[in-house]
């Protein structure tokens, strides 16, 4: 199945995303989910339906997020119509379409939904984007983006308890490491996102660290 029409897809969608939501993150995301599933199913074959599906809930998964798209519902329409016409049967789209809608940190806050085998796989690799040198240059780019402070000592991390919390509280990106990206580790799926994620978390912590000893010079 040739997923390239997908790959240009993403590519028109976030051409111009510059807060790290952009088509270079949905390719790591497709690429780290993919080499996870393999490594985790040396039995699977790189070009399997479950493979491919991977790949393009991967590659497109931010196309749709409310932080970088201004129409979620007609950008989806047009991705179930996209999906058909590659070959994906109904109940494959159907898969990758919960995946997209499902997977988000936001939309897990208040309930956890569990996502098909291929979806946790995706749901995986995009929290793991948000750890190591890539999640903290995502999160101070995402946080400049945004008009927040790269760190305040008045402002304590907040517990996050939902959805529209999440998005309107308070927050300076160095409290974002406690908020959130300290705890992803425990909320991965699969065997390999799981090492993954506690190699990334330790650098990022190091990192901190590294920060706030710094910042109390």
């Amino acid at each position: 199945m040739n997923i390239e029409a997908v790959i240009e897809f993403v590519k028109a969608q976030l051409q111009n995303e510059k807060t790290g939501h952009d088509f270079y993150h949905g390719q790591r995301v497709a690429h780290l989910a993919l080499k996870m599933y393999l490594a985790d199913h040396p039995e699977a074959s790189e070009t399997s339906r479950i493979s491919t599906i991977i790949q393009c809930a991967g590659y497109l998964h931010d196309t749709i997020d409310e932080k970088v798209c201004a129409d979620p519902e007609g950008v989806l329409a047009k991705i179930k119509v996209l999906l058909a016409e590659v070959g994906f049967e109904d109940l494959e789209i159907q898969d990758i379409i919960f995946t997209m809608t499902h997977m988000s940190f936001s939309k897990n806050i208040e309930h956890h939904y569990q996502l098909p085998m291929s979806g946790q796989y995706v749901q995986d690799a995009d929290r793991i984007e948000s750890l190591g040198a890539i999640g903290i240059a995502r999160a101070f780019t995402y946080g400049g983006k945004h008009g927040n402070l790269i760190y305040d000592p008045t402002i304590k991390p907040a517990e996050l308890v939902s959805h529209d919390q999440y998005r309107e509280h308070e927050e300076t990106t160095i409290n974002h490491f406690y908020e959130k990206l300290f705890k992803l580790e425990k909320l991965m799926n699969t065997a390999g996102g799981k090492k993954e994620a506690h190699e990334r978390t330790e650098y990022m912590k190091e990192f901190v660290a590294k920060f706030l000893a710094e910042w109390n010079v």
